[in-house]
């Protein structure tokens, strides 16, 4: 019987606004640097993966201006490695200062808060597994998540990315449950199916788009879809 559902942040519950591929693309162009956002989507996942793994060693926030700045150009020339001709270092750095200025902020999809609000009134735990780090309980907070999770497990509390199996050890803890009362619902086949069924949880991938993909594991494009609760 299934005791807890577990649940991806990013694209899963709540999504970019705006999308950091155009947005990125349009600040770029500001600076005489054409990229396409297809470019930038493509090269954000390898971006990102970088910034949580310098956020590992120490925070860059509290770094000394030169290595932070140092860390901020190389996240930017990652995110902007499909320009062409290329950006230079400092247009890069300026990008990315113009793009946090006016900044990103997450909106929950639409049946994101019913969703939760039911998965609590069937008596579930359910919690949280994202690569994002600490900043999650503010957002969840802002987004109305926080009353209807029981907890959060982030990368940066673990120390490994999805699809690693200790960040889905750690939220099966929390859970207190065994991996096969356990489902967890996420957007990415590598990072969320892979890793959930490694650990022996049941998997669901949240196919909004209707994308057409037909992978080895059970497709909803809702997360009012889900299947198998009791």
């Amino acid at each position: 019987m299934i005791k807890a559902v577990c649940l991806d942040f990013f694209n899963t519950l709540a999504y970019f606004d705006p999308p950091r591929d155009s947005f990125y693309s349009r600040v770029a162009s500001d600076f005489g640097v054409k990229v396409t956002a297809a470019a930038i989507d493509e090269a954000l996942p390898e971006a990102d993966a970088y910034w949580r793994t310098e956020n590992f060693k120490s925070p860059i926030r509290t770094r000394e201006n030169k290595e932070k700045y140092a860390v901020y150009t190389e996240y930017a020339m990652r995110i902007l490695k499909g320009a062409n001709p290329p950006a230079t270092p400092e247009q890069a750095l300026q990008i990315l200062g113009k793009a946090f200025s006016i900044g990103f902020k997450f909106v929950a999809f639409q049946d994101s808060l019913p969703a939760l609000k039911d998965l609590k009134r069937r008596g579930l735990t359910v919690g949280v597994i994202s690569n994002i780090g600490q900043e999650i309980e503010s957002y969840c907070t802002e987004l109305g998540f926080e009353p209807y999770l029981d907890f959060k497990v982030t990368s940066f509390e673990v120390g490994y990315d999805k699809p690693r199996p200790e960040i889905f050890q750690l939220a099966l803890k929390k859970a207190g449950c065994t991996p096969g009362e356990a489902i967890f619902v996420g957007d990415q086949y590598e990072q969320d199916i892979v890793g959930a069924r490694g650990v022996g949880m049941i998997p669901v991938l949240i196919d909004r788009k209707e994308s057409g993909r037909n992978p080895d594991c059970q497709v909803i494009n809702s997360l009012l879809n889900i299947p198998g609760l009791p």
